[in-house]
């Protein structure tokens, strides 16, 4: 992560996060950047959760993390979860080469063999950096001047279970990964077609192969294997559908926007290009330049195109409130609240501009907005931040005590969680839930004897 990008308007807040997480040195020399995105969030569970459903997974318990890497990789780990680099989207040309990784990964999970490996590695959990929008691929990428703000962010880590996969579990996974494409409906040809593609990564060393294959080593003997058997599939003929495509471009041309600078935008998406996809990047990379007028207005003819795509309300509202014009950002935001109130960071990013127009009225709905995002995320220590400021700007200290307390107990920073919660406790009324909130915090926080005895004087 380059620290280089920390003087960039601190305090605004969007819908990405950036997670540092130090894997151990064999299972990744540099931290993991985990970027949150709603859209495209809901992108990759369109692809994934009929493979997790035909796995037998629960796909509301499987979470899906975005890496900002330009790596081709992706890996499965202990606790349901999959990763997914920026990169490894990039390198995959349809829906059912994105889909055929998936499965694979999937039969990783299903078949427990990273809850059997033993070479799981603990997680070094430190302070999280995000950007609004995808601002932060574009500073994953060396490209400051994408990424426009630093905040914290929620944490699904705990034992990550990197590995490398022996080659009969390899061959499990691939053969699992075609039942479970099969009983959805879809193709395994994606899969044969994007191994086949690296297939000499075979005979790199592991200093040169992209990292997917150096945990995943291919043959040509398994790459044969498994086109044998999805060539008898029923479904091998399937084709990916109209709106799996649509999709699938759109995350495409988004990723690459944030992640290339404005020009290499130009030379991949020209004025030529007049698809949807192309003249969202093209607009992004408006934002990028800090053209913000005519950003808006490529934002707006989308806009007039599809009013009630809430992604489109959602990069309008930042564009602005990056400008420095939260009350203009402001309906934009509350449209892509309107348009999809079940998403949390967009209620998380109407609650930020809220607070920069510093109006108490304001402030009181800003709280409301960002504690209705935590009731689905009560891990964001984002929203803990944002939540800590308002408090504070209320009166209300011991509650913004406490917030900072959360915040710090989900960053995984347990001494800073300790300390604000035993503060809280000092300010919140006695046997209150917030004050009982508190206690449990020091108590799961690795409390000193002192820490006891102190709270002990305090009943």
């Amino acid at each position: 992560m380059r620290r280089r990008n920390l003087h960039l308007n601190l305090g605004l807040l969007g819908a990405v996060a950036l997670a540092a997480v130090a894997l151990g040195a064999a299972a990744q020399q540099a931290p993991v950047s985990i970027v949150r995105d709603t859209e495209i969030e809901e992108t990759l569970h369109a692809e994934a959760d009929p493979i997790f459903v035909a796995a037998g997974l629960d796909p509301k318990k499987v979470q899906i993390h975005l890496v900002g890497d330009k790596e081709l990789n992706a890996f499965s780990t202990a606790g349901l979860n999959l990763y997914i680099n920026t990169g490894l989207i990039l390198e995959t040309k349809t829906p059912d080469q994105l889909e055929g990784v998936i499965a694979h990964e999937t039969g990783h999970i299903a078949g427990g063999h990273v809850a059997r490996s033993g070479a799981a590695t603990k997680a070094a959990l430190g302070p999280m950096l995000a950007s609004i929008g995808l601002g932060i691929l574009a500073a994953a990428a060396g490209s400051p001047e994408g990424a426009a703000a630093l905040v914290f962010s929620s944490t699904y880590f705990g034992e990550l279970g990197v590995l490398g996969y022996s080659r009969e579990q390899e061959s499990r996974a691939d053969q699992a990964a075609v039942t479970y494409l099969e009983k959805a409906g879809l193709s395994g040809r994606g899969l044969v077609d994007f191994f086949d593609t690296y297939r000499y990564q075979e005979v790199f060393n592991d200093a040169k192969r992209f990292p997917y294959f150096v945990d995943h080593p291919l043959s040509d003997d398994r790459i044969e294997a498994l086109r044998v058997r999805v060539e008898h599939q029923p479904h091998a003929g399937a084709v990916d559908s109209p709106e799996a495509v649509a999709r699938f471009e759109v995350m495409r041309a988004k990723i690459e926007a944030f992640l290339d600078g404005p020009y290499r935008t130009a030379i991949d998406y020209p004025d030529s290009d007049t698809s949807y996809p192309a003249r969202y990047a093209r607009a992004i990379a408006l934002y990028k330049e800090n053209d913000t007028d005519r950003a808006i207005k490529a934002i707006d003819t989308l806009i007039a195109e599809q009013p009630k795509n809430p992604y489109l309300w959602e990069l309008k509202g930042q564009v602005l409130f990056e400008a420095g014009r939260p009350k203009e950002a402001e309906p934009a935001h509350r449209k892509s609240v309107e348009l999809k109130p079940d998403a949390p960071l967009l209620r998380i990013n109407l609650g930020q501009t809220l607070l920069a127009l510093n109006d108490p009225a304001k402030v009181d709905e800003a709280v409301g907005e960002i504690k209705q995002a935590m009731t689905a995320e009560p891990d964001n220590a984002l929203g803990w931040r944002l939540l800590a400021e308002a408090y504070d700007s209320q009166g209300r200290a011991g509650m913004a005590r406490l917030a900072t307390a959360e915040q710090n107990f989900y960053l995984g920073q347990m001494k800073d969680a300790r300390v604000f919660a035993l503060r809280a406790r000092n300010l919140l009324k006695k046997d209150s839930p917030e004050w009982r909130r508190a206690t449990d915090i020091v108590l799961a926080s690795k409390p000193t004897a002192d820490d006891l005895k102190a709270m002990a004087q305090q009943g």
